[in-house]
């Protein structure tokens, strides 16, 4: 059963080893000190629009759970301290409470905890039916198509038919009238997928890649045969590369996420070009503990960004997107593999 699936991924994320053992690639990324800011730290303004909302913080929570008992408290919490702070917050895949009615309330306490939240609702490629339920059940400011070849592979009773994702993408893109997302669950998005994306209607683009949780290796811990699972734990495309390269390929905004862990990396994503980042580990690991230990998170997460903003000089999220940065290592290789101009982040005036 589907809800029994969502309670292991659950229980598996909390309790195991389930992180890349490759990292994000953003340790090779050098924010440029100024020693003359030029700003007020308590003047910093860290707030974005997205799709028209004003929030406090570029930071999203990012699609964790939904579907099964257990996950109605997690979403509960998750809601009241995004609701507190003023950011966004995405839910898990919504098949289940489509499917299930009795699963519905898991997801729906969402909105009754957040009802001014920008809330992201979640299905699958394929779901095409399942699209203005997830948005009806929700009332969803945004909604986001989850692309997850890697974990349908390695998961025991995974989908591993994947043709005509890009037709129903953009018909699921057709019939909607709020602004849709597409975001990959830990393998990164390539150059090439980005701008088929984008021509088929997507709005925006959220990264997802190597570095955060791997679900290959969250199906590793649920398969009979674990070698596969421990074969691709790593695969896919490090957080900072695709986060470049999509920005590099595109002009809708992009969503850095995978492996963010704290406000530094935020930073880096957002002078990257990023329009805000997600994290979702971090945050079920404290949605046990209530929402004020998640709001603790978020304000701690807050004042590490500001504290990077300051240090370079950046009053806005606007000014910090134009800061200089430096590629270096790993990550500079291989974007300059793939034609592009690192020196360009180190020119900036």
């Amino acid at each position: 059963m589907i809800s029994d699936r969502k309670l292991e991924h659950l229980e598996i994320c909390k309790n195991y080893d389930v992180e890349h053992h490759r990292t994000t690639g953003f340790e090779d990324i050098e924010l440029v000190h100024e020693s003359l800011p030029e700003v007020d730290f308590d003047k910093i303004d860290t707030s974005i629009n997205l799709f028209g909302k004003k929030l406090d913080s570029p930071l999203i929570i990012s699609a964790i759970t939904g579907g099964h008992p257990a996950s109605k408290e997690i979403n509960s919490n998750l809601a009241l301290a995004a609701e507190n702070t003023n950011i966004a917050m995405g839910v898990g895949s919504q098949r289940a409470g489509i499917s299930n009615q009795e699963l519905v309330n898991t997801y729906t306490i969402v909105r009754d905890k957040a009802p001014n939240t920008f809330i992201m609702g979640n299905i699958g490629a394929p779901q095409v039916e399942y699209a203005q339920d997830a948005i009806n059940m929700l009332n969803t400011d945004a909604l986001a198509i989850h692309l997850n070849p890697l974990q349908e592979i390695i998961q025991p009773e995974g989908d591993i038919n994947a043709e005509g994702f890009i037709d129903s993408i953009k018909e699921i893109c057709s019939i909607t009238d709020i602004p849709i997302i597409a975001k990959e669950t830990g393998a990164g998005i390539s150059r090439k997928d980005a701008q088929i994306l984008e021509k088929i209607g997507i709005d925006a683009i959220d990264i997802q890649g190597v570095g955060g949780t791997s679900w290959a290796a969250v199906e590793t811990y649920r398969a009979d045969d674990p070698h596969l699972g421990n074969l691709f734990w790593d695969w896919g495309i490090p957080t900072a590369v695709s986060t470049v390269g999509v920005l590099e390929s595109t002009n809708i905004p992009v969503i850095s996420s995978g492996g963010i862990r704290n406000g530094l990396d935020a930073a880096k994503a957002i002078s990257l070009g990023a329009t805000c980042v997600g994290m979702a580990l971090p945050f079920l690991k404290h949605a046990y503990l209530g929402h004020d230990y998640i709001e603790r998170k978020i304000n701690l997460f807050n004042r590490e960004l500001k504290t990077a903003m300051f240090l370079v000089g950046a009053s806005s999220i606007k000014e910090l997107q134009q800061k200089r940065l430096i590629i270096t290592g790993k990550t500079r290789e291989i974007l300059t593999e793939m034609e592009i101009d690192t020196k360009k982040f180190a020119r900036r005036i």
